[in-house]
């Protein structure tokens, strides 16, 4: 069993940035591509992000292109989800999530492994 942590959330003001921060407790995240989901209140949780295993190819929710980028540090094993020019509707908690495939895509049934989830709140 794979234990996904994700770290980094917190309030941030209208335009300001957050990063957000995946590992995997057995330290094999390299092995996995990953994915990035949020739920809001009262919404179904849907896709932000997702990164190879190699960490060479990433794809983005439209709601987040441009101003998201995700990476891969395989050496480290940790996943970095950049979030600039943060908006009140980028208000969610934040998953990450886990895929033995090489390159996940934006379903959630793609993914094998969940963390809990770090809130993010943007607030002025």
């Amino acid at each position: 069993q794979v234990h996904v942590i994700e770290s980094g959330g917190g309030l941030v003001q209208p335009g300001g940035s957050l990063r957000l921060s995946c590992v995997a407790s057995e330290g094999t995240l390299s092995t996995y591509g990953i994915g990035w989901f949020r739920q809001a209140p009262g919404k179904e949780r849907e896709f932000v992000a997702s990164i190879s295993r190699s960490g060479d190819d990433a794809a983005y929710a439209n709601a987040v292109k441009g101003r998201f980028t995700l990476t891969k540090d395989n050496t480290e094993g940790t996943v970095y989800l950049q979030m600039n020019d943060l908006r009140p509707e980028d208000t969610a908690v934040y998953y990450c999530s886990a895929t033995r495939a090489f390159f996940g895509i934006g379903s959630e049934t793609a993914y094998d492994y969940w963390g809990q989830g770090t809130q993010v709140t943007v607030s002025s």
